[in-house]
C-alpha cells in the first residue's frame, strides 16, 4: 500500500486551517445552499445561470473542505525547538543575504499547505528553503532556483 503524503505545518498553520474549515461549514456553505435554494425557484434550470454560478461555487467550496480535511488529518506538527538554534529547519525564521551586496530577506519556512510568501512564509518545497534547510548562521550557500544560481550567506536564525 502507498504511504500516506503528510502535510508538515506549524501548530499556528493548523490553528488557521481549523479556523477556515469552521467557516467554511458554518458560514460559507449554508450561504452557498441559500443561493442555489433561490436560483431553483426561478424556473427552468437550464437556462439559469444563477444556479450554475451556484452549484459551481458549491463544487469549489466542497473540494476546499475535503483538501482541508485531509491535510489536517495528515498534519505533522513542526517542533522547531528539536533542532539546533543555528541550524535553518522548518518552522524557523531565516535571514539570508544575497552575495555580494543585496539586502537581508527574512522568511520563516513552513510547510506547503501554510506558505504564503506575501507574509514572509515560505513553503520547504521552494527552491530557497531546500537550499537553507540544514546549513547554519554565517555559512554560505549557493541555491539554485528557476532564475539561476544566486549565493546568499545565512546571518540569522530564530
Amino acid at each position: 500500500m502507498a504511504e500516506q503524503q503528510s502535510y508538515p505545518m506549524t501548530a499556528e498553520g493548523r490553528v488557521k486551517l481549523e479556523e477556515e474549515l469552521e467557516d467554511l461549514k458554518i458560514n460559507q456553505r449554508p450561504k452557498v445552499v441559500e443561493r442555489i435554494k433561490i436560483a431553483r425557484s426561478y424556473g427552468d434550470l437550464s437556462e439559469n445561470s444563477e444556479y450554475e454560478s451556484a452549484k459551481d461555487e458549491q463544487s469549489m467550496l466542497e473540494s476546499r473542505i475535503q483538501t482541508i480535511e485531509h491535510m489536517l488529518q495528515y498534519a505533522e506538527i513542526i517542533d522547531s525547538n528539536s533542532s539546533d538554534k543555528d541550524e535553518v529547519t522548518l518552522g524557523k525564521m531565516v535571514t539570508f543575504q544575497e552575495l555580494p551586496d543585496e539586502e537581508p530577506e527574512t522568511y520563516q519556512i513552513v510547510g506547503a499547505a501554510e506558505a504564503d510568501p506575501m507574509a514572509g512564509k515560505i513553503s520547504n518545497e521552494s527552491p530557497i528553503a531546500k537550499g537553507l534547510i540544514g546549513h547554519r548562521i554565517n555559512e554560505e550557500v549557493a541555491i539554485d532556483t528557476p532564475a539561476g544560481s544566486m549565493k546568499v550567506k545565512i546571518t540569522e536564525v530564530k
